[in-house]
């Protein structure tokens, strides 16, 4: 994963893990034609709206997304494109499907996301407990990567 992005005004990262399956759970993606159908519209899309893919696995139920993206969009907006655009690919390329999924979904309408960083949790927990507010802790007690730093040390 790279470093930083530098936006107009705002520095930082913006990467999700997402996750989305096939409605019905039908292993429909096993099926080699219709899996390079759902990568392809998706580095498609991604490298159109200058979304970045940092790892991307179709499974025969679901697809596994590592990205980045401006912090002006929103995940739900990532998959709203992403599903949409994928299921009319594939219902234009594979009509078939349609017999299948009837009311033209293909993928559920459920989802997961994580926001992915390189920092871990307990850093950021003990960032805020110590940094906020009234300093109660010894310094020299501290490892040295939960030391408040500048700004420029993490652009660096």
């Amino acid at each position: 994963m790279k470093g930083l992005k530098h936006n107009n005004h705002s520095v930082g990262q913006n990467c999700f893990h997402l996750v989305w399956k096939v409605k019905y759970a039908y292993s429909f993606l096993n099926r080699l034609h219709l899996k390079k159908c759902v990568e392809g519209v998706i580095k498609l899309i991604s490298m159109q709206n200058s979304w970045e893919i940092y790892e991307l696995k179709v499974m025969p139920d679901h697809v596994h997304l590592f990205i980045s993206f401006p912090p002006t969009i929103t995940p739900s907006y990532v998959f709203a494109v992403l599903k949409a655009k994928t299921a009319g690919a594939l219902f234009r390329n594979f009509p078939w499907l349609k017999t299948y999924f009837r009311k033209g979904h293909f993928w559920s309408p459920g989802k997961f996301y994580r926001s992915v960083g390189n920092v871990t949790y307990d850093v950021i927990q003990n960032y805020i407990k110590y940094s906020q507010g009234s300093w109660k802790t010894n310094f020299s007690n501290l490892p040295s990567y939960y030391q408040q730093r500048k700004l420029p040390s993490f652009v660096a």
